[in-house]
């Protein structure tokens, strides 16, 4: 599509985003050239589809409770189908307030205060707060490093579990190391829950941010079908086409027993769709929209090789090499200082707001999280500023 812009700067600051009107707040930068790379959405705008959609949804004038939702669960379908080669029917999905929110139901759902819930660490900050906040135990296995990839230590983690484990958390594709998850690796893991009498969670956000030339996501539903009657699945439209805002995602449960206890706690805390996101995953879930997407990994797959060549020139900082999502995931531990030295150049010489790897959870010591889907531009420039934030130490 011709008209596919990327490339475009765009002045985010003023308009009630979190990304870059709240860098003060949270990382003490003010300055007018501050640059956003930390919380996961993206500088772009939503595809030409999705725009249309919410302007005929605004242009009706009426914003009442939304009713007929078949053409959003048909798109759902198609887009699993046709993407991910996984077959779904209309009433195995639940539309949640996002993953967050998902994820939060499937722990009131299926665990009771003072049980353990697994996450393989570092991991998705948001997971280990609302585990605390609902009174559960963070159970952190960490994941080990084989060849500058994340891999599952099954071997040491057998000391970990405490035995009061009742859920497992697994981010796929791996945030935010960028790992896809082969399909014996997910069965492995299916296995693991299955021998423990656990219920397995698959968040699988960034699943349609594969990039160019990496493995091929393989959703856990395809990978260990016979898993279904202790798995949920987290997807949602809202990373892939920048439609976060519009808090909503899905909750693919096939089996119904498992679906049935997941309704109640919907039904107990009053969730339902909200009016404007069920036509933006519409009209996103198309011919259309698959084309935007493809060309946004090939986009966000230009700003990787930049950033990580760049990287590879600053003597102790390296990238884990990334396969999916638009987050760079980089390790600064060999440069020998602390994580409060390394924040005060990263944030107060570069002026760059980036995602602190301490709370992503054990194994995320002297890491930080950049978020690349932005202009070239940008990229460019933030690796400009890195370099210079360090090169007394070259």
């Amino acid at each position: 599509m011709a008209d596919i812009d990327f490339d475009t700067l765009i002045d985010r600051r003023g308009t009630m985003c979190s990304k870059w009107d709240d860098m003060g707040a949270l990382f003490g930068i003010d300055e007018p050239d501050a640059l956003a790379m930390w919380v996961a959405d993206m500088d772009f705008k939503a595809p030409e589809a999705v725009r249309r959609a919410l302007e005929e949804t605004v242009a009706c004038g009426i914003y009442g409770y939304p009713g007929q939702n078949l053409p959003y669960l048909d798109a759902i379908r198609w887009w699993m189908e046709n993407r991910h080669g996984w077959q779904i029917q209309r009433d195995d999905i639940l539309s949640v307030h996002g993953l967050v929110n998902g994820t939060a139901l499937a722990i009131d759902a299926y665990t009771n205060p003072g049980d353990g819930v697994i996450l393989m660490t570092p991991v998705y900050h948001a997971f280990a707060r609302v585990i605390r906040a609902a009174g559960r135990e963070v159970v952190e296995l960490p994941l080990a490093q084989v060849d500058g990839q994340y891999m599952m230590d099954w071997d040491g983690w057998a000391a970990r579990l405490t035995g009061r484990e009742r859920m497992l958390i697994l981010c796929s594709p791996h945030n935010p190391g960028g790992r896809v998850w082969s399909a014996d690796e997910l069965r492995r893991v299916a296995d693991f829950c299955r021998e423990r009498d656990i219920v397995l969670v698959s968040d699988e956000i960034h699943h349609d941010l594969v990039l160019p030339g990496a493995p091929v996501h393989t959703p856990t539903a395809v990978a260990a079908p016979d898993i279904a009657d202790r798995l949920v699945t987290l997807t949602s439209a809202t990373k892939t086409f920048n439609i976060a805002g519009a808090h909503v995602g899905n909750a693919i449960i096939t089996d119904p027993v498992l679906r049935d206890r997941y309704k109640a706690r919907m039904m107990a805390l009053g969730i339902s769709p909200g009016l404007f996101g069920l036509p933006m995953v519409t009209a996103a879930y198309s011919p259309e929209g698959a084309e935007w997407v493809d060309a946004l990994r090939v986009y966000v797959s230009k700003n990787a090789r930049i950033f990580d060549d760049a990287l590879a020139r600053i003597p102790g900082a390296k990238s884990m090499k990334l396969q999916s999502t638009y987050l760079a995931w980089v390790d600064f531990s060999g440069m020998g200082l602390s994580a409060e030295d390394l924040h005060r150049r990263v944030e107060g010489q570069a002026r760059i707001a980036a995602n602190h790897g301490e709370s992503f959870g054990l194994g995320g010591e002297c890491w930080m999280r950049f978020n690349l889907a932005t202009p070239s531009a940008r990229i460019h420039e933030a690796v400009a500023r890195l370099r210079d934030a360090f090169k007394d130490l070259q």
